[in-house]
């Protein structure tokens, strides 16, 4: 059995090979730089999360209340918002 030591240039560093084809991508001239746009859609859900910054102070000071023993429930409003809620379908 021979064995050959010989593995030419193709095994002398396949790592090495692979990074600078990395490194060689990376530098290409012309490169355009990256550009980020904001949707109408996407800024009109940035103005929901300020509603919802709105919506967790209410429900933190109704849990506050809830606490304190100081809520109190207006059965005839929680009847008219159920039957309006109904009624709209």
């Amino acid at each position: 059995m021979k064995i050959n030591h010989n593995m030419g240039p193709s095994g002398i560093n396949p790592y090495k090979r692979q990074m600078n084809k990395l490194e060689a991508a990376s530098h290409t001239p012309g490169k355009k730089a990256d550009k980020v746009e904001i949707s109408s859609t996407a800024k009109e859900m940035q103005q929901l999360s300020q509603v919802s910054v709105q919506r967790q102070q209410k429900v933190e000071d109704l849990k506050v209340q809830v606490q304190n023993g100081t809520y109190k429930l207006d059965s005839k409003e929680i009847a008219k918002s159920i039957v309006d809620f109904y009624q709209k379908k």
